[in-house]
């Protein structure tokens, strides 16, 4: 199913210790960098592939890729739309799984923090050198055997900026050849910025199921969900993942290597790698200011990335939707940033041509949906669509079942689905999203699912306070993981599953920056668009209406006295938001009731010092402390 057919006289071969001579269907490994050569030996060595095929990122490839998955049954087209396919995963391959996530290092306590006793943590899992050399020689010897392994050059970031790091990926999924072709940026032009022994990123990502498979295969999916695993090593900069070949734990681009290995390399060099979008806004009057913002999987980052204003004279822009790379310029002090991905992975369900119209446009052509359902026509389909499909339209959905849209009992479409799409094609994408030298950051922005308590809007006191507020982050769950039940979280910086070393150092690495003075810090904010009332009726109608909450952080920014102190932060004064044509009962959106304030600030303390123990930064202690003062003062 997964092999690429071409002439016997293309075909070159490599001798591989042990294996002898496999053949090499595409590219010259000869002239591949010497370390790469190196590694590469030892991993086809390690999986046993029958064929290696060295990938270039061109079109060429990816139309031959496409074509062999259609025949192969694993991606059909949607013939609705330009160059897009769908495609169905095995039920049980839906969702990135951060309880077989783990950080591989000598000294536990580089990777996790010291938990109290009595605590579970969840800030990272932990195992040593032995433990995983146990699980991977279970798992890895022999896991291509009949497939064939492709290698995946690619810059997280634009090629040759010093704010970009570079990666290869082997992988026996096409899938994942022709999704990180959108999400990462392939090319042969990678291996020059190797030839000189420069370090790369090592990926190494199998299904787990070597042919002939032993089970059945679902769907025309390989994988092998009982034996699933993902391994990072931060100190050698490597990532194995096994048996998943859902995007989070196979697009080794994403999560495994922009944020936990580029964290942990972040932390080394002095910069930052987080979970969070890039956006610019320009006002009526021509101010542009670019936003970071962080926000957990699912709460509506790249909504709010691809924002449509509602409000006359504003220009939104999107530079990335998910992750950003920052760093301090040595001489203006500006923190600049780069979105390291090259395409948007979206949650689909939801997205429309109200909720993010931006979206919808972006992927209409040369994209990958996966776990949506399809209409008859060939279009794709998912909860939240309902205003824009006729009704009576027959639907089959993601299982395969089919049914007719009207029918409520029926979903059409996997909580976590998503759409893989190129960034270019964004109608809003900012004409700097690729720019070497990144783009200046003004305001950092925090926000969770908080349905009761917390208010719209607050701006934090200064640096320590808002590394206070990014520390206390909580939402509730989503499907983007494998929880299940609706529950509230802790989820400091949104950055829960994916910091790839000590949390507490982490967190101490953030206030870190306020010790250099000669870094411009921008203000940070924590914002709440989902606050419901008596009724679960949401107090805010968020959407394109966010752009309210925006001008004001950006006018906050120019330090304009629309901010009055209070318990929590500094809050708008009433009045200083733009609510015009809007229903908003301002008290309730705006309260702080001070039970639930006191019990929160509480079970915050407790959360953090259970998790992190004496990990936990002095500073962030002392916000703490500052909080339940301010807090005691609240009528």
């Amino acid at each position: 199913m997964e092999d690429i057919k071409v002439p016997f006289s293309e075909v070159h071969y490599i001798t591989i210790e042990k294996l002898g001579n496999v053949p090499v269907t595409k590219g010259d490994f000869q002239s591949l960098p010497s370390h790469v050569q190196t590694w590469l030996a030892q991993m086809i060595q390690l999986c046993t592939p029958h064929a290696v095929h060295i990938c270039d990122g061109s079109v060429e490839e990816a139309e031959m890729v496409t074509k062999m998955l259609v025949e192969g049954g694993q991606l059909a087209p949607l013939p609705k739309y330009e160059n897009c396919y769908i495609c169905r995963t095995d039920p049980r391959d839906v969702a990135r799984v951060e309880s077989k996530t783990f950080l591989i290092t000598k000294d536990k306590h580089e990777s996790v923090p010291h938990s109290r006793d009595g605590a579970s943590c969840v800030l990272g899992l932990w195992k040593s050198s032995d433990e995983i050399k146990k699980d991977i020689d279970d798992r890895f010897p022999g896991c291509m055997r009949g497939r064939t392994l492709y290698v995946i050059p690619y810059s997280m970031g634009p090629i040759g900026s010093s704010l970009s790091k570079i990666g290869v990926e082997i992988t026996d999924s096409a899938y994942v050849v022709l999704s990180m072709r959108v999400m990462t940026r392939v090319s042969s032009d990678i291996w020059k910025h190797l030839r000189n022994g420069e370090e790369f990123v090592r990926c190494l990502h199998s299904l787990g199921v070597p042919l002939p498979a032993a089970q059945p295969i679902v769907n025309n999916w390989p994988c092998n969900p009982e034996k699933t695993i993902i391994v990072h090593f931060p100190d050698s900069r490597k990532v194995m993942s096994f048996g998943s070949g859902y995007g989070g734990n196979s697009l080794l681009g994403k999560k495994c290597f922009a944020l936990r290995i580029a964290g942990r390399i972040a932390y080394d060099e002095g910069w930052l790698a987080e979970h969070m979008l890039i956006m610019s806004v320009t006002n009526p009057q021509g101010e542009e200011k670019f936003i970071a913002a962080a926000f957990p999987s699912a709460c509506g980052k790249t909504n709010l990335a691809m924002l449509t204003p509602t409000i006359p004279g504003y220009t939104v822009r999107c530079v990335g939707d998910d992750i950003a790379w920052m760093r301090f310029d040595k001489e203006t002090g500006e923190l600049r940033a780069i979105n390291p991905e090259a395409g948007f992975f979206g949650v689909a369900p939801g997205t429309n041509m109200k909720t993010n119209p931006n979206a919808i446009l972006t992927c209409l052509q040369n994209s990958i949906f996966t776990n949506v359902g399809e209409t008859a026509d060939g279009g794709f389909y998912w909860e939240g669509l309902e205003e824009e499909t006729p009704a009576g339209t027959e639907i089959t959905g993601w299982t395969g079942e089919k049914y007719k849209l009207g029918d409520k009992t029926k979903k059409s479409s996997h909580p976590n689905a998503r759409f893989c799409c190129p960034a270019r094609q964004c109608p809003i994408i900012h004409d700097k999203w690729e720019n070497p030298a990144g783009v200046p950051i003004s305001a950092i922005i925090f926000g969770g699912r908080r349905p009761e308590g917390v208010p719209l809007v607050v701006e934090a006191f200064n640096w320590a306070h808002g590394v206070f507020l990014a520390a206390q982050l909580k939402s509730e769950s989503t499907a983007a993981a494998e929880h299940t039940a609706k529950q509230i979280m802790h989820d400091p910086f949104a950055m829960r599953p994916f910091v790839g070393y000590n949390f507490g150092k982490y967190i101490q690495h953030w206030l870190n920056f306020e010790k250099n003075p000669n870094n411009k810090l921008p203000k940070i904010f924590h914002v709440n668009w989902f606050r419901v009332d008596e009724n679960n009726k949401f107090l805010w109608p968020g959407y394109g209406d966010n752009i309210r909450v925006l001008d004001w952080i950006i006018r906050r920014v120019n330090n304009e006295d629309i901010a009055e102190p209070s318990a929590v932060g500094l809050l708008p004064k009433k009045g200083s938001l733009n609510l015009q044509g809007l229903n908003i009962n301002w008290d309730k959106l705006m309260a702080l009731p001070k039970d639930y304030w006191i019990g929160d600030v509480d079970e915050t303390l407790q959360w953090l010092d259970g998790q992190l123990g004496d990990d936990l930064p002095q500073a962030i202690r002392e916000e703490i402390q500052k909080q339940k003062e301010r807090l005691s003062k609240l009528q």
